[in-house]
C-alpha cells in the first residue's frame, strides 16, 4: 500500500535520538573488522519507538559481506540476528529492534533490499548511517526511513529513503563515561575560553555546511535537476520562520543641503556593540595570557641560570678542597721523610 503524503511528513518530522554508546560501539566494530578497507560494517540498533521519537540505546555487530563489484549480492546471517535479539530481550525488555546501522559513508544500492529484510522484525525498521571517518564537522549521524514515493506524473511509486532529522543525546550516566573517556584527549593547558571559542567555531562551521547544503539543493530545484518536494521546502519555510528578524526598517535623517541619510536600526546597533565588547574581552584575555606565558618562561629561565650558577660554584669550591687536602697530605709526607732521613744520619754518627 502507497504512503500517503501524511505518513511521510509524519515520518520526516520525527527525530531520532543516538546514545554516545552506539557511536563507540559503531566505532569499534569498524576499527575490529574493516579499518583500512573499503567494505562497510552492519549491524542492529536497540531502543524504543514512542512514534514521534526513537530513542537508540543499544546495538550490536551482525555477519555481513556483499561484493564490491556487484552491490545486489550480499548477505546478512538473520538467524544471528534472530538468536541476539532474544538474548538482549531476555536482558532488557525494554530495548525493542527498531533499524539498523551501515558504516557508509553514503547510502548504497543494495540498501533498500537490507531495509526490507529487517521489516520481518519491526514494521518500519530506521537506518542510521554512521560516519566513522568524518572529514566535515557536525553530527556524524544520518537517519532514514523507507516510504513509497508517490510521483506527480501518475506512474508506478517507488520505494525510497527520506531523511530525518537525528541528534546525539546521553543520559547523565553516560554523560559521566564519555567525559571520563575523553579526559585523556583534552589539552589540560588550554583554557576555558579557548575550549568555548573552539566549540562555537566547529557549531558554526557545521552549521554553515548544512546551509551550503540547503543552497545546493535550492539551486537543483531551480535547474530542474530534482523535482519539488513540498515537504522538504515546508520544513524550510518553517527554520526560515524561526529565524529573527534582524532587518528592521532604518530610520531616515534629512540634513539640510544634503541627501537623506539612513540610520542604523537600534537592534543591529546593540548586536555590534555587544559583539564588539565580547571580541575586545576575549583579545585582552589573549594578550593577558601571553604575558602570563612569556613570564614563566623567563622566571624558569633564570632559575635554571641561577642553578646552574650555584652547582659550578659548588664544583669549584669541591675541587679547590681537594687541592688543599692534597697540599697538605704531601707536605706531611715531606716531612716524615725528612725526619727518617735525619734520624738515620744521627744514628751513623753515634
Amino acid at each position: 500500500m502507497p504512503a500517503t503524503t501524511a505518513d511521510t511528513l509524519s515520518l520526516v518530522n520525527r527525530s531520532v535520538t543516538v546514545a554516545p554508546l552506539v557511536l563507540l560501539s559503531v566505532a569499534d566494530h569498524y576499527g575490529r573488522t574493516a579499518k583500512g578497507t573499503r567494505k562497510r560494517v552492519v549491524g542492529v540498533l536497540l531502543g524504543e519507538n514512542s512514534g514521534d521519537n526513537v530513542r537508540v540505546s543499544n546495538s550490536f555487530a551482525v555477519p555481513f559481506e556483499e561484493d564490491e563489484k556487484d552491490p545486489s549480492v550480499w548477505f546478512l546471517d538473520h538467524n544471528f540476528v534472530e538468536s541476539m535479539r532474544d538474548m538482549f530481550k531476555k536482558i532488557n525488555a525494554r530495548e525493542k529492534l527498531v533499524g539498523w546501522y551501515h558504516s557508509g559513508p553514503k547510502l548504497r544500492a543494495s540498501d533498500l533490499e537490507i531495509n526490507e529484510l529487517f521489516k520481518k522484525y519491526t514494521p518500519n525498521p530506521l537506518l542510521v548511517i554512521v560516519d566513522v571517518q568524518p572529514k566535515e564537522v557536525g553530527v556524524p549521524t544520518d537517519a532514514y526511513f523507507a516510504v513509497d514515493e508517490i510521483k506527480d506524473d501518475g506512474t508506478t511509486t517507488s520505494r525510497t529513503f527520506v531523511h530525518t532529522p537525528s541528534i546525539i543525546e546521553a543520559e547523565e550516566a553516560e554523560e559521566i563515561g564519555v567525559e571520563h573517556l575523553l579526559r585523556d584527549i583534552r589539552d589540560v593547558a588550554v583554557g576555558t575560553l579557548s575550549t568555548r571559542i573552539t566549540s562555537q567555531l566547529q557549531s558554526l562551521q557545521g552549521l554553515h555546511l548544512r546551509l551550503r547544503d540547503i543552497g545546493q539543493y535550492l539551486q537543483k530545484v531551480l535547474d530542474k535537476e530534482l523535482p519539488v518536494n513540498h515537504a522538504i521546502l515546508g520544513n524550510l519555510q518553517d527554520v526560515f520562520n524561526l529565524l529573527p528578524n534582524l532587518s528592521t526598517p532604518p530610520a531616515t535623517q534629512k540634513i539640510s543641503g544634503q541627501e537623506p541619510q539612513i540610520e542604523n536600526s537600534e537592534l543591529a546597533r546593540a548586536m555590534s556593540v555587544k559583539t564588539n565588547d565580547q571580541l575586545m574581552a576575549i583579545y585582552i584575555s589573549s594578550l593577558i595570557r601571553a604575558i602570563t606565558a612569556f613570564h614563566d618562561l623567563i622566571e624558569n629561565k633564570i632559575q635554571n641560570r641561577q642553578q646552574q650558577e650555584e652547582s659550578d660554584s659548588k664544583r669549584e669550591q669541591e675541587n679547590a678542597g681537594k687541592g688543599d687536602k692534597d697540599a697538605k697530605k704531601a707536605g706531611s709526607a715531606n716531612g716524615e721523610l725528612k725526619e727518617e732521613q735525619d734520624s738515620s744520619d744521627k744514628s751513623k754518627k753515634n
